[in-house]
């Protein structure tokens, strides 16, 4: 058995019970602040799955978001791009390389594209709420398999859950919104030692040319369009 197969079965036993109870002992209710959809500075970088990629397409398409180009259709563009990681920035400041995975499309100031400011006298919003990736459905939370580190500082924890910095942390949390969040951290938990298991199987190296990008992810490697590579 190899690690990342131990890490799966960690995952599929975890008891949501008892991340329900951590959840709570942490305590959480979201304020709607929008720090988490935010770049602060850098680009923000939720992962996102090639499934929940077509997930928020066909969402979008659906009238679940106007999109960019004014109602034009959506495509995989608009919704994901290359996980910047060990990509390298050229002389023009395109990106070239090689990387694993997708993060959520931003926009020009590195917000991520689906969150809406909202009226300057109130919260703003996640514009594709309905088809959110797992990790942003999870947040503050993620779950430490001992194994895989969880991503982000860590600011509190109980149990194999962790917190990570937000300031809805602290706050009461009933026990029905708890064992949901718990049951999509479960979730989210599981498919991530997956996506990693399907991206080590489903790997072969490419040599990219100048300006070329490729993403491996789960399905194998993909232009930054969503296609696949060959």
């Amino acid at each position: 058995m190899t690690d990342l197969d131990a890490e799966l079965e960690r995952a599929r036993d975890l008891d949501v019970g008892e991340l329900a109870d951590a959840v709570r002992t942490i305590g959480f209710s979201c304020t709607r602040c929008g720090a988490c959809c935010r770049g602060h500075g850098d680009e923000h970088t939720a992962t996102v799955f090639p499934d929940e990629v077509r997930a928020i397409v066909a969402g979008v398409e659906g009238g679940g978001d106007d999109g960019a180009g004014g109602g034009d259709p959506y495509d995989w563009r608009d919704v994901a791009r290359p996980m910047p990681f060990g990509l390298e920035t050229g002389d023009d400041d395109e990106l070239a390389g090689e990387t694993f995975e997708w993060a959520l499309q931003v926009d020009d100031c590195g917000d991520c594209r689906f969150y809406d400011d909202g009226p300057a006298d109130g919260p703003g919003a996640c514009t594709v709420y309905d088809d959110r990736p797992l990790i942003c459905a999870t947040y503050p939370f993620s779950v430490d398999l001992g194994g895989t580190e969880p991503m982000g500082e860590v600011v509190d924890g109980a149990g194999p859950v962790r917190a990570h910095e937000c300031e809805g942390l602290g706050r009461d949390i009933d026990e029905a919104d708890a064992m949901a969040l718990a049951e999509t951290l479960k979730q989210r938990a599981i498919r991530e030692v997956e996506e990693m298991i399907a991206v080590s199987e489903n790997y072969e190296p490419v040599n990219p040319g100048p300006g070329e990008v490729v993403v491996h992810d789960s399905e194998g490697a993909k232009r930054p369009d969503g296609t696949a590579y060959r």
